[in-house]
């Protein structure tokens, strides 16, 4: 069961269970991929509904390799991700959530 309390989100992809979190590492690599000024800014796209697929799936990416995966962001391309594209946008988001609050 993926832990809120330590930013943890459960993400199911081609019927595995995984968790996600995004660490300081995880962040500091989620910034460079989306070439973002700051990781504000993308909460804020996210905050306001202005995100593109490329946001969600590298928050995803940064995520599930906070969690231990090793796989690489075209996997989730052609991936069965439970819940489709809204789930993997609600669970960034959660992601990004849960990295900046104390508790779930």
């Amino acid at each position: 069961m993926a832990n809120p309390y330590a930013g943890e989100v459960a993400v199911w992809i081609d019927g595995r269970r995984h968790v996600a979190k995004l660490t300081l590492g995880a962040l500091a690599a989620l910034e460079a991929e989306l070439q973002a000024d700051s990781l504000v800014g993308l909460i804020e796209r996210f905050e306001a509904g202005r995100f593109a697929t490329r946001d969600v799936i590298a928050v995803l990416v940064a995520g599930l390799r906070g969690g231990g995966w090793r796989g690489e962001a075209e996997s989730l391309l052609n991936a069965d991700l439970r819940g489709g594209p809204v789930e993997g946008a609600r669970a960034a988001a959660e992601l990004l959530a849960r990295a900046f609050r104390a508790g779930p």
